[in-house]
């Protein structure tokens, strides 16, 4: 069997202080793996830092913008990179390591796996296709959150079951954002139709790949918050991902 060509993407901002350390660990599970730096212009020399890493490391890859442009966007130029430079898989991560290295060999295990049909799907037509996206999940046994006050985890468990009953989506953990997707399925997706800019991202690009037949497996993950650095969530980008989501399970229930 050949060995699969992996591009581990992270989008960055102000992440001069987890960069280091979350590259070098990254290289340490998965020594074979490229990794690609979308840094948004981070005044605090995120992407000097990387530049200078990548004049002596082939592994990394740097690819700046000049600015804050979402971290939709940041995710989807990591897609265009793995289509574009013939990678099979494109594994997406927080920079922070509220996403730890840890997990990524279960995410590539998960993607070789061909596990069964669900009964009545595709009447045995299916059987033997492979999971397109391996979700690396808050919500199923054996995964959790750490260090979360009681109504963080109650808002996020109640957006993901707003999203899920929108947009007829299956898997437990819809909004989390550490996945492994098969590349050949993402040349599928219509970039230029995507709507969301910021974090409804991640259930958008789950709702248009379920349209065009992909399968999702998750395997459990514990996240962490952030130990260095700030986070980058706001009060106007979580309205504007549920207004979203929102506008998308319309197009559900209306066939469109």
């Amino acid at each position: 069997m050949t060995t699969p060509r992996i591009l581990v993407a992270l989008a960055t901002y102000n992440e001069r202080e987890n960069l280091p350390p979350l590259v070098d660990e990254i290289e340490r599970i998965l020594p074979t793996a490229d990794i690609l730096v979308v840094d948004d212009n981070s005044p605090d020399g995120t992407g000097r830092w990387c530049d200078e890493r990548a004049t002596n490391d082939p592994r990394i890859h740097c690819l700046h913008r000049s600015g804050k442009l979402g971290l939709g966007t940041a995710i989807i130029a990591g897609m265009k990179y793995a289509i574009e430079h013939g990678y099979d898989y494109v594994l997406n991560m927080d920079a922070d390591f509220s996403h730890h290295p840890r997990y990524l060999p279960a995410m590539i295990a998960g993607m070789e796996r061909n596990p069964p049909l669900p009964p009545g799907e595709g009447r045995g037509e299916g059987a033997g296709r492979q999971i397109d996206v391996m979700i690396g999940s808050r919500y199923i046994p054996h995964g959790g959150t750490e260090g979360w006050p009681l109504k963080r985890k109650l808002m996020s468990r109640a957006v993901n079951l707003y999203a899920r009953w929108l947009l007829w989506l299956k898997p437990k953990d819809v909004s989390g954002g550490y996945r492994c997707y098969r590349v050949s399925k993402l040349t599928e997706l219509p970039f230029d139709q995507i709507r969301s800019r910021g974090y409804s991202f991640q259930e958008e690009v789950l709702w248009l790949l379920r349209r065009r037949g992909a399968r999702f497996g998750e395997t459990p993950i514990i996240f962490a918050d952030r130990e260095r650095g700030q986070s980058k969530i706001n009060r106007a980008e979580a309205w504007a991902a549920m207004r979203i989501i929102f506008q998308l399970g319309l197009r559900n229930l209306f066939g469109r």
